[in-house]
């Protein structure tokens, strides 16, 4: 770098669900904390042509995705508090990697999401840092809004595609969240992830083939988008 030139800006992402516990590559830092004036709802189908991801074109399954809270609050929602903090995590890309990152992100996060940006507040209180953050719009066409959150369960209970059981990623994130504070959990995550433990004790037949319940995640960092990408197929 010649005498005088800045620094490229921090690129910082901000994670509210998978990426909680399947970090993408090249970060070096990951600090806990949350975003204000937005509500976490699975709401999402999760399809594309190229990636059944937690279901099948005929059957999608279901993801979170982020929705102000003031347009929230004008619908009907079965679920109708919602905690003031969003609870996630933020990862900080090396500069030189941001651009490589982006692309992955790009193709993880495909269809249905967009890019928006967030101030995050830290969980030990130091200075909010502006975040990148992928967010499936109400206006866009896998946003599917309310719905009777004992359907909910059940939908994701049964649905499963090329990465893994839709249930698995209800209950990782359940557990994901709970790790990060004492007050980082979500209602409507919880309530959704034990009437799924309901239907699995009532023996209904997915029950006989579920994975044993996740345990708490040791991450692993990725040393490249190749390994991430393996990640990102092979974990539940």
């Amino acid at each position: 770098m010649t005498a005088g030139a800045s620094s490229p800006p921090e690129f910082w992402l901000y994670g509210y669900g998978s990426l909680i516990w399947k970090p993408p590559p090249h970060y070096d830092t990951r600090i806990p904390g949350y975003v204000s004036g937005y509500v976490r709802r699975f709401w999402q189908v999760r399809f594309s042509p190229i990636q059944d991801h937690r279901g099948t074109p005929e059957d999608p399954g279901r993801v979170v995705t982020l929705i102000e809270r003031s347009y929230w609050e004008q619908l009907t929602d079965h679920h109708d508090t919602a905690p003031d903090r969003v609870w996630g995590v933020a990862y900080r890309i090396i500069p030189e990697k941001v651009a490589e990152v982006k692309e992955y992100l790009d193709i993880r996060e495909i269809n249905g999401y967009s890019i928006h940006y967030a101030p995050f507040q830290p969980a030990d209180g130091s200075t909010p840092i502006r975040t990148l953050v992928y967010i499936g719009t109400p206006d866009n066409d896998q946003f599917v809004g309310p719905q009777d959150p004992q359907k909910l369960a059940e939908h994701i209970f049964r649905s499963q595609g090329p990465s893994g059981l839709n249930k698995d990623y209800l209950l990782n994130l359940e557990i994901a969240l709970n790790e990060l504070a004492p007050d980082s959990g979500d209602e409507h995550i919880s309530d959704l992830a034990n009437r799924v433990r309901k239907l699995e004790r009532s023996g209904q037949d997915l029950a006989k083939v579920l994975n044993p319940p996740p345990k708490s995640h040791d991450f692993k960092q990725s040393a490249s988008i190749e390994e991430a990408e393996e990640i990102e197929k092979g974990t539940p």
